[in-house]
């Protein structure tokens, strides 16, 4: 039991727990301390924007503690490391974004283009239609103005005839009076 108890501490004290993803800075060559500090030995070095697994921070927070892809731990100063991918990593990354940004910015251009020139079609062709659509009022106008000139016109024939009906109808009046009356037949017979 001591000898399993023992191979578990010892696993668990090797393996990192929770180790965070990171990298080392950019702009530096840095190298690996045996300790927390720069007083112990160099053990190694590390190029700029090599991944990293961030293992612990040291007491002070000045140091901490790394293992690279290769496997090899060691201390390196907390100002060199930064959590997360490299440039190295993330530059190719970005630039696939940026082309395919600027891929469907030259597509969403030539659909704009497009739009722009449907949008002058349509403004043509309204403005064809606003014309037409004015023209066809203004005869609207007309036809209506003609059809209520032709109603008083009616109207005026209508009470020139009735006026002269009348007129004519007082004028027989007053002639079938004086008209030659037909005598009366006698007949001898009675």
């Amino acid at each position: 039991m001591k000898k399993f108890l023992l191979a578990s501490a010892i696993l668990l004290s090797t393996a990192p727990v929770f180790a965070e993803k990171g990298h080392i800075a950019d702009d530096v060559f840095v190298f690996i301390h045996g300790g927390p500090s720069n007083q112990y030995r160099i053990t190694g070095r590390v190029r700029s924007g090599s991944s990293i697994d961030i293992l612990k921070k040291s007491g002070d927070g000045k140091f901490v503690q790394i293992r690279t892809t290769s496997g090899k731990t060691g201390w390196v100063d907390a100002n060199n490391v930064s959590s997360g991918a490299s440039m190295q990593i993330r530059l190719p990354k970005l630039e696939s974004e940026l082309n395919e940004s600027q891929s469907l910015v030259t597509e969403q251009s030539s659909e704009i283009e497009n739009l722009r020139s449907e949008l002058e079609t349509y403004r043509t062709e309204n403005s064809t239609y606003s014309g037409q659509l004015s023209k066809l009022q203004t005869e609207i106008k007309d036809l209506n103005r003609q059809i209520d000139n032709m109603d008083e016109s009616n109207l005026m024939r209508w009470f020139t005839y009735g006026g002269l009906v009348a007129i004519g109808g007082v004028f027989l009046g007053l002639l079938v009076p004086y008209l030659p009356k037909k005598k009366k037949r006698r007949d001898e017979w009675l």
